[in-house]
């Protein structure tokens, strides 16, 4: 499946709307402006949450946990190295993700148990802040758009600040 990413522009606070790859509007980020860390609300159309998303302040390493339900489902960690910038996404289960890639030009892929399952791209997109995401089928989507979405925070904060 394929989705595109946009973050608004001229808003309070981080939002996204992602489309499918029909151009239909499937669902909706919605940051919470004003609040201490980045905290957003994963929404389909209906405005029901699907996940919620909060930034982990006390922490060494960027961290963002991932809600679903109201329970803890899933830890976005920004790994630290010298050379080359990774993520992983710790869920339950042998299920993890490693992202790797070029985080800042938006070109990435989500590995899980070695093989590629996710490809996130800004390639044939011009304008700002829009992306395309490829996940192949019976993948998590709304983990892997959600962990996108940090992704986005967590290496744009400087330009946000």
């Amino acid at each position: 499946m394929r989705y595109v990413m946009k973050q608004k522009l001229w808003c309070m606070g981080d939002d996204f709307t992602i489309k499918d790859q029909s151009g239909k509007d499937v669902f909706l980020v919605d940051g919470k402006a004003f609040s201490l860390g980045d905290k957003l609300s994963f929404q389909d159309m209906n405005g029901n949450e699907l996940a919620f998303i909060s930034q982990k302040l006390l922490s060494f390493k960027k961290t963002y946990e991932l809600h679903r339900s109201g329970t803890l489902f899933a830890t976005v960690v920004k790994e630290l190295s010298l050379f080359k910038s990774k993520f992983t996404v710790d869920v339950p289960g042998p299920n993890d993700y490693e992202v790797k890639g070029n985080f800042t030009a938006h070109e990435y892929a989500f590995i899980r148990s070695g093989q590629q399952v996710a490809n996130v791209s800004k390639r044939f997109f011009s304008w700002a802040d829009t992306y395309g995401v490829d996940i192949v089928n019976g993948e998590d989507d709304i983990t892997i758009l959600a962990t996108a979405v940090i992704i986005d925070l967590v290496c744009h904060d400087n330009d946000r600040n």
